[in-house]
This record gives C-alpha cells, structure tokens and sequence, in this order.
C-alpha cells in the first residue's frame, strides 16, 4: 500500500459498523498533498461513508484519520466547525441554494466564516466566478435560470472560496451529458493546476472510470468496505487484480 511522508489524509486501522453492518474494514491508506486522488468503487462500497470520515461527519469505530496533521475525533465540535474551512466541496448535484443567485451562492461560506465586508464578499465572488468560466451576465441568474454544467462551475466557485487545503468531489459528473462530464473533469483538472502552487489536495469519489484514469495522479480501489488495490493511475490502469480490470472494462 502507498505511503507517503506528509500526506493530506491519513487513515488508520479504520473501520466503521452500523449496527451489526461493517461499512468501512480496517482501512490504512495515505492522500498524498497536492495530487488528485480518485477514490473509485461500485456503488454501495462505501465511498460515500469514507468521504463522510474525511470530513469529520462520522468518527471510525475504530481506528482513526488524520487530516492535515490534526486526529479528527480529537476536536471539539466547535474546533471541527472552524477546521471544515480547510475543506471545498463540490456535491454531487452541486447542491445550490435554489432562492440565491450566483454571486449569492459563491458568497454564502463567507459570510459564514469570514469578515469581509459585502461588497469585498461580492468582489470574490465575482472574480471565482471568474475564475470558473461564468461570465458576468449570469451572476444575477438563479440555479434554475443555469444550465447543469453552470450549475457545476458556480458549486466548484463557492467550493473555493475559503481558498481550501482540500477540495472533495462527490459523484461530480453524475446525471451529466458527456459534453458537460469532459468540462467538468478539465475543470478539476485546471482547478487543480491553478492552485498547485500553494498544495492544494484534490480528493473525487466516483464510478466514471474513464474519467478517473484521465484525470487522477492515484486511484483508490473500494469494494465492499476494502481497498483491493491503490496505485499510480499508470499502474492502476495495468492492474492485475481481476476485480480491477472486470469495472475498467464494464
């Protein structure tokens, strides 16, 4: 299994159990800083429940994670509130607030966590908007006024607004055609360059496995609450494991 000397995320002897159900099975891994990191299964392996434990929404029954260097079960409700600004999030449906325009979305997690005025909160709203390929004209526009595409890239501009450590990638193309699925990964792909320089982490749970070989430095191999294999895209690509290559040739 691959390690790496500072890693994003480490994961340690984790393993989760709901009731008598075992989501998550002894699991020891490292996210390496500064790469994009695929984390790709069927569904129903338990990637949803391991992104949740990155975030410090569930706590492993056992075992633990570390993300930038700090034990999330450690933290006190309000110390994980304020350490969550480490993280962007981009959902699965990009999860806009339907009553908010543009601008307003993007502007949302500053006003929560920030104390910029308003019109220094719309200025950095309007630049990542910018920054994302929304132009000026739709900035006013409400999520139904956009198109799915759109929707994604206001998601990906409010994601980072706090200027993330990490950014998480729910499903990101889930629902899309395969025009707006292209410009959504060269969009986490660009995202990923502009911000290489101060090491931010990209972390996408998916099943597009032509996606994850295009964009990924590493992919992660879930099954049933196990990662069976965790390689370079090259190698991943070349795998062995027959579980591997039956989902890269479905």
């Amino acid at each position: 299994m691959l390690t790496f000397d500072e890693p994003a995320v480490r994961i340690n002897n984790v393993t989760k159990t709901f009731g008598e159900h075992t989501v998550l099975k002894n699991l020891n891994f490292d996210i390496p800083k500064n790469k994009i990191t695929t984390i790709l299964g069927f569904s129903g392996a338990g990637k949803s429940t391991l992104l949740k434990h990155i975030l410090g929404l569930h706590h492993p029954s056992s075992g633990s994670i570390e993300v930038l260097g700090s034990e999330l079960s450690k933290l006190s409700p309000l110390e994980l509130r304020e350490f969550r600004q480490n993280f962007g999030m981009l959902f699965q449906y990009a999860a806009l607030f339907d009553s908010m325009n543009a601008v307003q979305n993007v502007s949302f997690p500053l006003k929560e966590f920030t104390n910029l005025s308003p019109q220094e909160m719309r200025e950095k709203s309007e630049k990542l908007l910018l920054s994302v390929g929304i132009k000026d004209i739709s900035f006013e526009r409400l999520p139904s006024e956009l198109s799915g595409g759109m929707r994604k890239r206001v998601g990906l501009a409010r994601g980072l607004a706090l200027n993330p450590h990490i950014m998480l990638y729910d499903e990101p193309t889930t629902g899309l055609d395969p025009i707006t699925t292209k410009m959504v990964n060269d969009l986490i792909v660009e995202t990923a360059s502009k911000n290489s320089d101060r090491g931010m982490t990209s972390i996408i749970i998916s099943h597009d496995v032509k996606a994850t070989l295009r964009i990924s430095d590493f992919v992660a191999f879930l099954d049933r609450g196990n990662i069976v294999e965790y390689l370079p895209v090259k190698e991943f690509e070349k795998s062995t494991n027959p579980l591997v290559q039956e989902f890269i040739h479905l």
